[in-house]
């Protein structure tokens, strides 16, 4: 069965992505000094990539 066109890449292999995972988001808030320590990793607040 092949792929339809429209979910095929177009070869974005390396761009930047807008949504950051749940690790990548607490490493950036650890960064930015708004994440405490012994905090739950649910309910984080919104970031944006750098």
């Amino acid at each position: 069965m092949s792929q339809h066109r429209s979910l095929k890449t177009s070869g974005s292999v390396g761009t930047k992505r807008s949504v950051l995972k749940r690790g990548e988001r607490i490493k950036l808030l650890k960064s930015r000094g708004l994440w405490k320590d012994g905090r739950l990793p649910t309910n984080l607040p919104k970031t944006k990539p750098e």
